[in-house]
């Protein structure tokens, strides 16, 4: 079966950091990443990885979000920075096999201004 847990949410104050870990259990994953839901909002994708590394950012994180991962550990890390009030929602950690794409929790980040 698979799982994603996260961990590394909280609450932080306008141009602080915060890191994200999210562990996947039960496959190998091809694309791991984060999306975030703020309040009102549809969901949206932040940053995703690639087994191989490649990247992709949402234009509203590049410069200021760091996505990563560990192949050996099924982990994968978002390294915020700079983070802003608009940061502010709930973070999902996705990631994908050959058959199918997988959701985390989420946990909350919460920037104040």
């Amino acid at each position: 079966q698979v799982q994603l847990v996260e961990s590394g949410g909280g609450l932080v104050q306008a141009g602080g950091s915060l890191t994200l870990s999210c562990t996947g259990s039960g496959s190998i994953f091809r694309t791991m990443g984060w999306f975030r839901q703020a309040p009102g909002k549809q969901r949206e994708l932040v940053a995703t990885i690639t087994r191989g590394s490649t990247t992709n950012y949402a234009d509203s994180v590049k410069g200021r979000f760091t996505v990563s991962r560990d192949n050996a550990k099924n982990t994968v890390y978002l390294q915020m920075n700079s983070l802003k009030p608009e940061d502010t929602a709930v973070y999902y950690c996705n990631a994908d096999t050959w058959e199918s794409s997988y959701w985390g929790q989420g946990t909350q980040v919460t920037v104040s201004s």
